[in-house]
């Protein structure tokens, strides 16, 4: 008796012989799937604390006025206060094309997302069909028969090595990068909208020297050709002043000309015809902020850009893992219900009806190496988006070094120039004075006028540089300096940029 048990095996041990070797396979595909999984990445790069040119202030840079706060709500053209520069902010955040078209390419992105992730929920849905031909019911033997069906059917994947997961999580990032980009489109629009309003601004105020200077040389003109003809000076004497004069005015004219094109671009940017827009003529009363000094560098974590493209780094990465996932086998669970009948009368009828389920797999065998070649595009992808992150950072640094030794030196540069026209001022008064007491000429006079207004239009330039080099730096820096700012920039990675190539 225990002989004839021991030979015979019990049903409950022929059915898990029967199951061992299936589940066997599954469970060394499913510790093969997560040796595939890629591991996680460093995206940090090894950079300094402190920028190289951020370092604390002397001379006259130390007497500044203390740096104001940029607005925690990411307002930080406020801090120039000026009314207008606010309105046609606000004004560009309604109606620039390129903002428009990033929301769009956003909108895009979160609906593919979502349209990924549908895959790894069940699928429903109705289906009829009416097929003639020989064979479809043996009764008939050969003759030609018809048979219809309608019913539900549905069906799912079970994703037990995480391609349809992985999919989905790919597009969830790039819908994130996309909203950095969003992000990145916006603080561009904003900067570039405070940089041609700030030009047009100086613009203004370089037309009225332009105009005062060409005033002097008229004077000086007048006052020349009067001595020539009482025979004091020489034609020679006249056709060089008559030269000044006209280059003179040939550069007001340059002037005029650069302010319409600057209007003109600031009208694009608004999203407004250049026909239809004007800005008037205003004297330049916008403040000049304080750039705080010791900004750490971290800060860079917070721009749109280093964001994105970190997005997409992690995106890629997900995509790696999906090619990998390639090489298991897909499993996918399906149900069907309803009728089938050779009659289309009897088609709806409760002795018509049917159904069935199933399970699927699929595993390809042969593929002339396309698996390999999806899992080496993913690696490359991978590999390209961590060099453009890495090139990311290493622009933002470049950036705001860039404007860093900009204001410094422009801080420098606008000290020597304010003596220079300090100098020259006083020169002219000077001069008025001897003048009125007959030891100099009236020409003395008037080039003395005139290098006060030459110096006053490089002061002039030096001054919208600044101006030009603070909107360039909160560019760089993301939108501002302050850390309450850096906390309300949205859904941008907070890690500090700090190690890695």
């Amino acid at each position: 008796m225990n002989a004839t048990l021991n030979q015979r095996p019990t049903p409950w041990r022929a059915r898990a012989a029967r199951f061992a070797a299936p589940l066997t396979a599954l469970l060394a595909a499913l510790v093969l799937a997560g040796c595939a999984t890629p591991p996680p990445i460093e995206l940090n790069l090894e950079t300094p604390a402190r920028y190289k040119e951020d370092v604390k202030p002397t001379g006259d840079r130390a007497n500044a006025p203390d740096a104001e706060a940029a607005p925690a709500d990411g307002r930080w053209w406020t801090v120039f206060r000026d009314p207008r520069l606010e309105a046609l902010v606000a004004r560009a955040a309604e109606r620039n094309t390129d903002v428009q078209q990033a929301a769009a390419r956003l909108a895009q992105a979160r609906a593919l997302a979502r349209e990924v992730d549908a895959d790894r929920a069940p699928q429903v849905g109705l289906g009829a069909a009416a097929v003639r031909g020989a064979g479809v019911d043996k009764a008939q033997g050969r003759q030609p028969a018809s048979l219809f069906t309608a019913g539900l059917g549905a069906s799912w994947e079970l994703d037990l090595f995480g391609r349809l997961a992985g999919a989905s999580q790919a597009a969830a990032l790039d819908a994130r990068s996309r909203e950095a980009l969003l992000q990145g489109t916006r603080l561009a629009v904003q900067s570039e909208t405070a940089q041609l309003y700030l030009a047009v601004r100086a613009l203004d105020d370089e037309s009225r020297i332009m105009a005062d200077t060409v005033e002097a040389y008229r004077d000086t003109l007048d006052l020349t050709e009067r001595r020539q003809r009482a025979g004091d000076l020489g034609e020679l004497d006249v056709e060089r002043v008559r030269t000044e004069l006209a280059a003179t005015e040939s550069d007001a004219l340059a002037v005029q000309r650069q302010r319409a094109q600057v209007e003109h671009a600031l009208a694009v940017v608004l999203g407004e015809l250049p026909t239809a827009f004007a800005l008037e003529r205003d004297a330049w009363s916008t403040a000049l902020p304080a750039i705080p000094a010791g900004l750490p560098s971290d800060m860079l974590a917070r721009r749109p850009d280093i964001g994105a493209a970190q997005w997409r780094v992690e995106a890629a990465q997900a995509r790696v893992g999906v090619a990998q996932s390639a090489w298991f086998p897909s499993i996918a669970l399906t149900a069907d219900g309803g009728y089938a009948s050779t009659d289309l009368g009897d088609l709806l009828k409760w002795s018509a009806r049917s159904w069935g389920v199933g399970a699927l797999l699929s595993l390809p065998l042969l593929d002339g190496g396309r698996r390999e070649a999806g899992v080496q595009s993913a690696q490359a992808e991978f590999d390209g988006a961590m060099a453009d992150y890495r090139a990311q950072v290493l622009s933002a640094f470049k950036e705001v070094e860039d404007q860093l030794s900009s204001l410094r030196l422009l801080a420098q540069q606008s000290t020597v120039q304010a003596r220079a026209v300090d100098s020259a001022r006083r020169a002219t008064r000077l001069s008025d004075v001897r003048y009125r007491n007959g030891a100099i000429s009236q020409i003395d006079l008037l080039d003395a006028r005139r290098s006060e207004l030459r110096n006053s239009r490089q002061a002039l330039l030096i001054k919208a540089q600044q101006y030009q080099a603070t909107v360039a730096l909160v560019r760089a820096l993301g939108g501002g300096w302050s850390d309450a700012q850096a906390q309300a920039k949205g859904p941008l990675p907070t890690a500090a940029v700090a190690r890695a190539f």
